[in-house]
């Protein structure tokens, strides 16, 4: 049985694109209370089936698909700009494929200006509505309005004008930035990316016997198992160590694992392979709302997307990759490493960052596993010692040396000099995936 939050979503899911909704509304067309309306709607929200928009209002847009994320809607540009709408909202959940900045003569622009643009520009009247015209929305600078024709225009073509107090520069590097933040948010590989759907995953019920799970055992040769009830929610996993010793027609729900761990869709394959390594599981259960069993992941699911996420070029940069990028390997032999301070690493003093610095020590030491052919691992502890401050441009040299390590488990010393000066030390213990 579906709770009324389930069948708030699922109305919300079959809404034609571009639709309206309030609280009020969903609580009085689906006859619930506005506390249960408005917690689905953040749900939807979160699930970007809606966008909320100030002086707008909740619009259902278009669910993205994962490999165009780099694609920005109108609707998420009025929230980058915190801009104002003055016409066309019923075009809001449209995606743009590229920005135009106009700053030439109408006739010279609009050779540049296609369908699904955004025309960045003042308030040069002829331009909004020759773009518009063209199929593109306008996004005015500077905080100036547009005229009653260009709103009526807008309206009936459903293409957003849209109003900002920020100047042509500011607006172009908000949008790049948000662009570059999706483009991140793109290459972090989540459960819902690698996992086994429902259909391909092989369970049990609370009423089936033991002797279901050893059947299922020889036929799949799989050792866990999740264990659901009527409802398909996730209330149990069973492995070869319940069952032992036990009878084949004892109940399932008798033996199980009760409360197992379990992920979402949501969480990071990085997450996942960590809590996984940590507790020492092989098969997770991968669950989605109330509880409901949507799939399995497995260790070896893991470890081959990190891996194939390993070899991949990354897109948009973060702080860990551009510290990657600065890391050359000198020996494989002494597992020494050379590095080069840039100015993306530096505090507000312009030393080196505690946080770049960390990412050194645990990349390099990192590499040093996989040129030992021990693959991926995560860290499990780290102490670091900063001796001198490390200068902008410096160069930087890196030497790791295993202590100890095992099937596991490695533990590692690592110290970094600066033109043969020890300016830092390290001791990491990190987890090994096994492979």
């Amino acid at each position: 049985m579906t709770t009324k939050h389930e069948q708030i979503l699922a109305y919300i899911e079959k809404l034609p694109v571009g639709d309206k909704i309030s609280v009020r509304q969903i609580a009085k067309d689906l006859s619930v209370s506005e506390g249960t309306a408005y917690r689905a709607i953040k749900e939807a929200e979160t699930r970007r089936l809606v966008s909320t928009i100030e002086r707008v209002g909740t619009i259902r847009i278009e669910l993205k698909k994962k490999e165009h994320f780099e694609r920005l809607t109108f609707a998420e540009v009025v929230n980058i700009v915190d801009g104002q709408v003055l016409g066309g909202k019923a075009g809001l959940y449209k995606t743009l494929n590229k920005f135009v900045i106009g700053a030439m003569q109408v006739e010279d622009m609009m050779r540049y200006v296609e369908p699904s643009n955004l025309l960045i520009v003042g308030n040069r009247f002829r331009v909004h509505e020759h773009a518009l015209r063209a199929g593109a929305a306008v996004l005015v600078t500077g905080g100036f309005d547009v005229s009653e024709k260009i709103k009526k225009i807008a309206d009936d073509l459903e293409l957003p004008v849209i109003s900002t107090s920020y100047d042509t520069f500011t607006v172009a590097t908000m949008i790049n930035r948000a662009i570059d933040d999706q483009l991140i948010k793109k290459d972090v590989l989540l459960i819902e990316d690698i996992y086994i759907p429902l259909k391909d995953t092989t369970f049990l019920r609370t009423h089936d016997y033991v002797k279901h799970y050893r059947e299922l055992n020889e036929l799949t040769t799989h050792g866990g198992f999740p264990v659901v009830d009527q409802a398909n929610r996730l209330v149990g996993i069973v492995t070869a160590r319940d069952v032992i010793s036990r009878d084949s027609i004892e109940l399932i729900e008798k033996v199980m694992t009760k409360h197992p761990i379990s992920i979402t869709l949501k969480t990071s394959v990085a997450s996942a392979s960590h809590r996984m390594i940590w507790e020492g599981i092989d098969l997770m259960p991968v669950v989605g709302d109330n509880n409901h069993l949507e799939g399995v992941i497995s260790r070896q699911d893991v470890l081959k997307a990190l891996q194939a996420a390993s070899r991949q070029p990354q897109n948009g940069e973060t702080i860990d990759d551009i510290v990657k990028q600065q890391i050359k390997s000198v020996s494989t032999e002494d597992f020494i490493f050379e590095f080069v301070v840039t100015p993306q690493m530096t505090d507000h003093y312009g030393a080196m960052s505690y946080g770049a610095f960390s990412i050194l020590l645990t990349e390099t030491g990192s590499q040093t596993l996989k040129i030992r052919k021990r693959g991926e691992s995560v860290v499990e502890n780290m102490t670091i010692y900063f001796s001198k401050p490390i200068q902008l441009e410096s160069i930087l040299r890196v030497h790791t040396r295993v202590l100890e390590m095992s099937r596991k488990v490695a533990k590692m010393d690592l110290e970094v000099f600066n033109e043969k000066q020890l300016v830092g030390k390290a001791m990491i213990t990190y987890q090994l995936l096994e492979r």
